[in-house]
């Protein structure tokens, strides 16, 4: 047997509103259809996948980061993303990938879960760049 892909990711979070809000109103994915589960939550997708599960209504460990160290997208419109966090006061790390010259965006999300965000070299940086 072998990974032939990846399937989703899972955050947990006090505030299903603020991080539905943050996944898709600035990051534009959007929710889809979920299971009738027990419990507080949506599924986001990016075209027909579900890509990111967000639970709530459970209690959040000791440390909300978890083991997990960050989550990855791959994206478009390097400057449009970081004109939105700069509007909703999101700091991020911009850093160009060695080798490719990929763009490589890294912020937090509402519930401290790291979120990198991948743009083709052939984007524009920004001006401070």
């Amino acid at each position: 047997m072998a990974i032939v892909g990846m399937n989703h990711f899972t955050v947990l979070t006090a505030d299903l509103e603020a991080t539905l809000s943050f996944y898709c109103d600035m990051l534009g994915l959007r929710q889809g259809p979920r299971p009738p589960f027990q419990f507080p939550g949506a599924w986001l997708y990016c075209g027909d996948q579900a890509v990111l599960h967000i639970v709530a209504g459970r209690p959040l460990p000791q440390d909300p980061a978890g083991v997990l160290d960050h989550m990855a997208f791959g994206a478009d419109d390097l400057n449009g993303t970081i004109e939105r966090l700069k509007t909703h006061g999101i700091g991020y790390d911009l850093r160009r990938l060695a080798g490719t010259q990929s763009w490589q965006l890294f912020f937090h999300d509402p519930n401290g879960a790291r979120v990198e965000l991948d743009f083709a070299a052939s984007e524009p940086g920004p001006i401070d760049y």
